[in-house]
Protein backbone atom coordinates (compact mmCIF):
# COMPACT_ATOMS: atom_id res chain seq x y z
CA UNK A 1 0.00 0.00 0.00
CA UNK A 2 1.63 3.24 -1.02
CA UNK A 3 2.12 6.32 1.96
CA UNK A 4 2.67 9.73 2.08
CA UNK A 5 5.68 9.19 4.60
CA UNK A 6 7.29 12.41 5.68
CA UNK A 7 11.30 12.24 6.72
CA UNK A 8 12.74 14.94 8.89
CA UNK A 9 15.79 15.33 8.42
CA UNK A 10 17.30 13.77 5.08
CA UNK A 11 21.19 13.36 5.79
CA UNK A 12 23.27 10.33 6.39
CA UNK A 13 20.22 8.13 7.32
CA UNK A 14 17.21 9.80 5.95
CA UNK A 15 18.40 10.32 2.48
CA UNK A 16 18.83 6.93 1.70
CA UNK A 17 16.00 5.77 3.71
CA UNK A 18 14.00 8.10 1.37
CA UNK A 19 15.18 6.52 -1.73
CA UNK A 20 14.40 2.87 -0.73
CA UNK A 21 10.68 4.04 0.52
CA UNK A 22 10.51 5.47 -3.18
CA UNK A 23 11.35 2.05 -4.81
CA UNK A 24 9.06 0.86 -2.47
CA UNK A 25 6.52 2.85 -4.31
CA UNK A 26 5.85 5.24 -1.25
CA UNK A 27 5.63 9.07 -1.88
CA UNK A 28 8.20 10.56 0.24
CA UNK A 29 8.71 14.52 1.36
CA UNK A 30 11.68 15.03 2.72
CA UNK A 31 13.32 17.90 4.68
CA UNK A 32 16.91 20.04 4.41
CA UNK A 33 17.80 22.76 6.36
CA UNK A 34 19.65 24.03 3.17
CA UNK A 35 18.66 25.32 0.15
CA UNK A 36 21.88 24.02 -1.86
CA UNK A 37 20.30 20.30 -0.94
CA UNK A 38 16.69 20.72 -2.48
CA UNK A 39 18.33 19.96 -6.29
CA UNK A 40 19.68 16.70 -4.23
CA UNK A 41 16.86 15.70 -3.17
CA UNK A 42 14.61 16.19 -6.31
CA UNK A 43 16.75 13.89 -8.34
CA UNK A 44 16.12 11.64 -5.63
CA UNK A 45 12.48 11.89 -6.62
CA UNK A 46 11.98 13.08 -2.66
CA UNK A 47 9.30 15.91 -2.56
CA UNK A 48 11.65 18.56 -1.23
CA UNK A 49 10.85 21.23 2.05
CA UNK A 50 13.20 23.35 3.68
CA UNK A 51 12.74 23.03 7.28
CA UNK A 52 15.00 24.09 10.07
CA UNK A 53 13.73 23.68 13.81
CA UNK A 54 14.65 26.25 15.89
CA UNK A 55 13.47 26.92 19.65
CA UNK A 56 11.81 29.78 19.63
CA UNK A 57 9.77 28.68 16.14
CA UNK A 58 10.06 26.66 13.12
CA UNK A 59 11.59 28.15 9.48
CA UNK A 60 9.66 26.80 6.42
CA UNK A 61 6.43 25.85 5.62
CA UNK A 62 5.99 22.74 8.16
CA UNK A 63 2.12 23.05 7.75
CA UNK A 64 2.52 21.58 4.07
CA UNK A 65 5.29 19.29 4.72
CA UNK A 66 3.10 17.16 7.58
CA UNK A 67 -0.15 18.02 6.09
CA UNK A 68 -1.69 14.55 5.64
CA UNK A 69 0.94 12.16 5.77
CA UNK A 70 0.49 8.75 7.09
CA UNK A 71 3.61 8.34 9.07
CA UNK A 72 6.30 11.12 9.77
CA UNK A 73 10.06 9.88 10.42
CA UNK A 74 11.85 12.38 12.79
CA UNK A 75 15.64 12.22 12.39
CA UNK A 76 17.03 15.03 13.93
CA UNK A 77 19.46 15.32 16.40
CA UNK A 78 20.21 17.38 19.10
CA UNK A 79 22.80 19.85 17.60
CA UNK A 80 24.49 20.72 21.07
CA UNK A 81 27.76 21.78 19.30
CA UNK A 82 26.22 24.78 17.95
CA UNK A 83 27.14 28.31 19.20
CA UNK A 84 24.94 30.33 20.33
CA UNK A 85 23.17 26.43 21.99
CA UNK A 86 19.70 25.76 21.22
CA UNK A 87 17.36 23.62 23.13
CA UNK A 88 16.49 20.06 21.53
CA UNK A 89 13.64 19.54 23.97
CA UNK A 90 11.92 23.26 22.98
CA UNK A 91 11.88 22.60 19.21
CA UNK A 92 10.45 18.99 19.69
CA UNK A 93 7.89 20.49 21.62
CA UNK A 94 7.10 23.20 18.84
CA UNK A 95 6.99 20.33 16.33
CA UNK A 96 4.51 17.94 18.64
CA UNK A 97 1.92 21.23 18.80
CA UNK A 98 2.10 21.32 15.44
CA UNK A 99 1.72 17.65 14.56
CA UNK A 100 -1.48 17.78 17.44
CA UNK A 101 -2.61 20.49 14.49
CA UNK A 102 -2.81 17.77 11.92
CA UNK A 103 -4.44 13.90 11.12
CA UNK A 104 -1.15 12.18 11.43
CA UNK A 105 -0.98 9.64 14.22
CA UNK A 106 1.82 7.65 13.92
CA UNK A 107 5.37 8.99 14.41
CA UNK A 108 8.82 6.91 14.48
CA UNK A 109 11.26 8.90 16.37
CA UNK A 110 15.10 8.35 16.15
CA UNK A 111 16.81 8.25 19.16
CA UNK A 112 20.29 6.76 20.69
CA UNK A 113 21.51 4.10 23.06
CA UNK A 114 23.48 7.13 24.68
CA UNK A 115 20.36 7.48 26.89
CA UNK A 116 21.48 4.25 28.87
CA UNK A 117 24.45 6.60 29.92
CA UNK A 118 27.05 4.38 32.02
CA UNK A 119 25.10 1.46 32.68
CA UNK A 120 26.60 -2.22 32.75
CA UNK A 121 25.92 -5.57 31.94
CA UNK A 122 22.98 -6.70 29.28
CA UNK A 123 20.76 -3.55 28.54
CA UNK A 124 17.25 -4.38 27.08
CA UNK A 125 14.51 -1.64 26.38
CA UNK A 126 13.51 -2.86 30.50
CA UNK A 127 16.75 -1.43 31.38
CA UNK A 128 16.74 2.11 33.37
CA UNK A 129 17.75 5.00 31.49
CA UNK A 130 20.92 6.45 32.92
CA UNK A 131 21.95 9.42 30.06
CA UNK A 132 25.01 10.95 31.56
CA UNK A 133 25.76 13.58 28.53
CA UNK A 134 23.61 16.16 27.53
CA UNK A 135 23.00 14.96 24.45
CA UNK A 136 21.52 11.73 25.84
CA UNK A 137 19.42 13.81 28.54
CA UNK A 138 17.94 15.68 25.85
CA UNK A 139 17.31 12.99 23.57
CA UNK A 140 15.55 11.18 26.55
CA UNK A 141 13.15 13.77 27.28
CA UNK A 142 12.38 14.34 23.76
CA UNK A 143 11.58 10.59 23.80
CA UNK A 144 9.28 11.43 26.60
CA UNK A 145 7.18 13.99 24.73
CA UNK A 146 5.87 11.33 22.26
CA UNK A 147 5.52 8.27 23.89
CA UNK A 148 3.42 10.50 26.89
CA UNK A 149 1.17 11.06 23.75
CA UNK A 150 -0.55 7.89 23.40
CA UNK A 151 -2.75 9.17 20.40
CA UNK A 152 0.35 9.52 18.62
CA UNK A 153 1.14 5.75 17.72
CA UNK A 154 5.35 6.24 18.50
CA UNK A 155 7.36 4.26 17.86
CA UNK A 156 11.21 5.14 19.40
CA UNK A 157 14.21 3.94 17.69
CA UNK A 158 17.34 3.33 20.05
CA UNK A 159 20.40 3.01 17.55
CA UNK A 160 23.63 1.88 18.36
CA UNK A 161 27.00 3.43 16.95
CA UNK A 162 25.97 4.25 13.57
CA UNK A 163 28.53 3.10 10.90
CA UNK A 164 28.56 2.94 7.20
CA UNK A 165 29.55 4.34 3.21
CA UNK A 166 32.12 7.18 4.90
CA UNK A 167 31.31 6.63 8.47
CA UNK A 168 33.41 4.38 10.68
CA UNK A 169 34.84 5.24 14.54
CA UNK A 170 38.15 3.81 13.36
CA UNK A 171 38.94 6.44 11.06
CA UNK A 172 39.26 8.77 14.58
CA UNK A 173 40.86 6.30 16.71
CA UNK A 174 43.52 5.07 14.44
CA UNK A 175 46.80 6.08 15.50
CA UNK A 176 45.49 7.08 19.03
CA UNK A 177 47.60 5.31 22.09
CA UNK A 178 46.62 5.07 25.56
CA UNK A 179 43.10 4.33 24.93
CA UNK A 180 40.87 2.76 27.71
CA UNK A 181 38.52 0.14 27.88
CA UNK A 182 39.31 -1.92 24.77
CA UNK A 183 37.54 -5.11 27.30
CA UNK A 184 34.27 -2.92 26.57
CA UNK A 185 32.37 -4.79 24.16
CA UNK A 186 31.21 -2.69 20.70
CA UNK A 187 27.81 -1.76 20.34
CA UNK A 188 27.31 -0.91 16.26
CA UNK A 189 24.81 -0.91 13.60
CA UNK A 190 25.22 -0.37 9.85
CA UNK A 191 23.31 1.63 8.01
CA UNK A 192 21.55 -0.47 5.87
CA UNK A 193 20.01 -2.56 9.08
CA UNK A 194 18.92 1.14 10.39
CA UNK A 195 16.89 1.22 7.11
CA UNK A 196 15.97 -2.03 7.67
CA UNK A 197 14.83 -1.99 10.83
CA UNK A 198 12.74 1.52 10.22
CA UNK A 199 10.62 -0.34 7.34
CA UNK A 200 10.17 -3.38 9.78
CA UNK A 201 8.61 -1.08 12.27
CA UNK A 202 6.51 0.75 9.34
CA UNK A 203 4.58 -2.61 8.32
CA UNK A 204 4.15 -3.67 11.86
CA UNK A 205 2.52 -3.40 15.15
CA UNK A 206 4.93 -1.36 16.62
CA UNK A 207 2.99 1.37 18.51
CA UNK A 208 4.48 2.85 21.42
CA UNK A 209 7.50 1.14 21.85
CA UNK A 210 10.82 1.73 22.40
CA UNK A 211 13.43 -0.41 20.44
CA UNK A 212 17.05 -0.75 20.50
CA UNK A 213 18.44 -0.99 17.28
CA UNK A 214 22.22 -2.17 17.67
CA UNK A 215 24.31 -5.74 15.49
CA UNK A 216 23.50 -8.73 18.01
CA UNK A 217 27.54 -9.14 17.91
CA UNK A 218 29.91 -7.55 20.30
CA UNK A 219 33.50 -7.67 19.74
CA UNK A 220 35.81 -6.17 22.32
CA UNK A 221 36.52 -2.46 20.51
CA UNK A 222 40.24 -3.77 20.86
CA UNK A 223 40.62 -6.80 18.82
CA UNK A 224 37.69 -4.78 16.82
CA UNK A 225 39.03 -1.44 15.88
CA UNK A 226 42.87 -2.66 15.83
CA UNK A 227 41.33 -5.55 12.89
CA UNK A 228 39.10 -2.60 10.94
CA UNK A 229 42.20 -0.56 10.92
CA UNK A 230 44.42 -3.12 9.66
CA UNK A 231 41.74 -3.94 6.92
CA UNK A 232 41.98 0.04 6.38
CA UNK A 233 45.73 0.26 6.16
CA UNK A 234 45.48 2.47 8.52
CA UNK A 235 47.39 2.53 12.07
CA UNK A 236 45.87 0.68 14.88
CA UNK A 237 44.77 1.86 18.04
CA UNK A 238 46.81 1.11 20.96
CA UNK A 239 44.72 0.11 24.09
CA UNK A 240 45.76 0.42 27.73
CA UNK A 241 45.14 -2.17 30.75
CA UNK A 242 45.64 1.12 33.00
CA UNK A 243 42.26 2.90 33.77
CA UNK A 244 40.42 0.21 32.08
CA UNK A 245 36.90 0.11 33.90
CA UNK A 246 35.99 -3.13 31.74
CA UNK A 247 32.18 -1.91 32.20
CA UNK A 248 31.02 -4.50 29.77
CA UNK A 249 27.87 -3.23 28.28
CA UNK A 250 26.37 -5.62 25.51
CA UNK A 251 22.74 -3.66 23.92
CA UNK A 252 20.43 -6.42 23.15
CA UNK A 253 16.75 -6.11 21.95
CA UNK A 254 14.18 -8.21 23.38
CA UNK A 255 12.23 -7.80 19.84
CA UNK A 256 14.30 -7.90 17.04
CA UNK A 257 15.88 -11.68 17.53
CA UNK A 258 16.99 -12.72 14.15
CA UNK A 259 13.61 -14.47 13.62
CA UNK A 260 11.96 -11.40 13.48
CA UNK A 261 14.75 -9.15 12.04
CA UNK A 262 17.74 -10.79 10.25
CA UNK A 263 20.10 -8.42 9.88
CA UNK A 264 21.81 -7.55 6.24
CA UNK A 265 25.19 -6.32 6.93
CA UNK A 266 27.52 -7.45 9.49
CA UNK A 267 29.57 -4.52 11.40
CA UNK A 268 32.67 -6.56 10.44
CA UNK A 269 32.91 -5.68 7.09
Amino acid sequence: MNKKIGILGCGWLGLPLATSLIRDQHTVRGTTTSDSKIELLQKANIIPFTIALRENGIEGNIEDFLAELDLLVINVPPQLRSDPKESYIKKMLLLYDKIKNTSLRCVIFISSTSVYGDITGVVTEDSPTRPNTESGRQLLAAENIWLNDRELNTTIIRFGGLIGPSRHPVTFLAGKSDLTNGNDPVNLIHLNDCIGIIKLIMNGNWKNKVINGVYPLHPTKESYYTSEAIKRGLLSPIYTNKLDRSENKSIKSKYLNVKIYPFKTSIIS
